[in-house]
């Protein structure tokens, strides 16, 4: 089991002393990186300026954009024979992020991965389905590791050809799954068109995109499980970065592995607990690819400490990232309030697409969500009751006019990886 109670519940001076320690230690390896060289030079920040954990504020943001200009070893601070493993991300808006692991890297999330899973209850005998991607992608390799790590049975189904992946789990007993929650709606989807009992299931990790409570339920009443939320980012290591206990009351971060902050996205200040802003991540024992302050673009705030599973540092879940929020004529939305409004609306299903564009130069949001057939009559008026309805419960929540199409169920996109819902057709947004 992999409990670490001493650390896991670590907090005041001693938590202090071994963040400040492990920082300074971080400070001294990304002197190794030339980005970081010139940063520290030109802002003339020496060793002897960390002082105290606060003194972190005096070091320089690190942003996606800097780590695609590195390209492709720009960031390395090892030698490159001591890079065991390579991961990237995605890459789609342009080059992908690259990041390097020694030995000593992957044995450290192998071990945070273990303790999500610890936490929840996972142990040996349970049967974990890995429905993501294995290949450059880090959530199939880095669950992977820590799963076997804690002594579960695995099963590397990866992504894709979603009744082979229920077979699996009827056949194999399976008793936890990880995907992305939009994939789990969709598994759940095909489970009920085919009749397929998934009466083994009992526990759901589900992260790679910020979801709702809303979701949460759905995918817990169709799929039978207790859905946990998992965060994490390739730019450090990967998932496990924080999960949730079984409180479900935001979530655990590995304070003995990342420092962080929240920030004002728009001047860079540094928000107080229960302020919701960025968060700003510092990993602390990253040895091939050290980073200092990265800005994560994803928005949370930090919570109080107190937990009755005794952990310490949390943040709430992720509202959605700052460069995926819309602003609609000057309101900030998140796709995660549009799924959670919907979700609550039985008549209509829980695929949706949502469409921006700038028409007589004022913003205009339209709305494509699948009608539930189990909810309509078939006759007209009720399909206009029925959009009158959806349009009324997203303005009141989002304090926004919005146009709603229904379609037909099955008709738009699943996403076997993370859902992009959002196609903005503004020019020069």
């Amino acid at each position: 089991m992999f409990w670490n109670e001493k650390i896991e519940t670590l907090k005041g001076k001693d938590l202090e002393q071994l963040q400040l320690k492990r920082l300074k230690w971080t400070l001294s390896q990304v002197r190794h990186v030339g980005f970081y060289q010139q940063q520290l030079r030109e802002g003339g920040i020496g060793a002897d300026d960390i002082r105290t954990l606060d003194d972190v504020r005096k070091l320089p943001f690190t942003r996606k954009q800097d780590l695609r200009d590195g390209y492709p070893f720009g960031f390395i601070a090892v030698p490159l024979s001591q890079v065991v493993r390579i991961h990237t991300t995605s890459g789609t808006t342009g080059k992908p992020t690259v990041v390097g692991y020694t030995r000593r890297d992957l044995e450290a999330w192998a071990e945070l991965i273990a303790r999500n899973l610890t936490m929840v209850g996972l142990k040996e005998g349970d049967v974990f389905q890995n429905m993501v991607n294995y290949g450059m992608f880090t959530g199939g390799l880095g669950f992977h590791y820590g799963a076997e790590k804690v002594g579960l049975t695995v099963i590397p189904s990866a992504t894709g050809n979603t009744r082979r992946q229920i077979e699996m789990i009827q056949d194999f007993g399976v008793t936890a799954i990880h995907c992305t929650p939009s994939y789990a709606m969709h598994l759940a989807e095909v489970a009920e068109e085919i009749g397929a009992e998934l009466s083994t299931l009992r526990t759901g990790l589900f992260g790679a995109e910020p979801w709702s409570d809303a979701m949460r339920g759905e995918l817990e009443r169709r799929l039978g499980v207790t859905a946990y939320d998992s965060y994490g980012l390739s730019e450090l290591f990967g998932p496990g970065v924080a999960f949730e206990c079984p409180e479900r009351d935001g979530l655990h971060i590995w304070h003995d592995s990342y420092l962080v902050e929240i920030i004002d996205p728009s001047t860079g200040e540094v928000l107080g607990p229960g302020e919701r802003g960025e968060l700003v991540v510092t990993p602390l024992v990253k040895e091939a690819m050290p980073l200092l302050r990265y800005r994560t673009g994803d928005i949370t705030m930090l919570l109080p400490d107190e937990c009755p599973c005794g952990r310490a540092q949390k943040i709430a879940r992720i509202t959605g990232r700052s460069d995926d929020m819309l602003v609609i004529r000057g309101i900030n939305v998140f796709p995660s309030q549009i799924e959670h409004v919907l979700l609550g609306i039985p008549e209509v299903g829980n695929q949706f697409m949502v469409y921006v564009d700038r028409v007589n130069h004022l913003d205009e949001m339209t709305i494509e969500v699948e009608i539930n057939r189990a909810h309509f009559s078939g006759e007209i008026a009720d399909l206009a009751r029925i959009q009158k309805k959806v349009v009324k419960e997203l303005r009141d929540t989002l304090e926004l006019r919005t146009t709603v199409k229904l379609v037909e169920p099955g008709s738009l996109p699943r996403f076997e990886g993370k859902a992009k819902r959002v196609i903005d057709r503004r020019e020069g947004v």
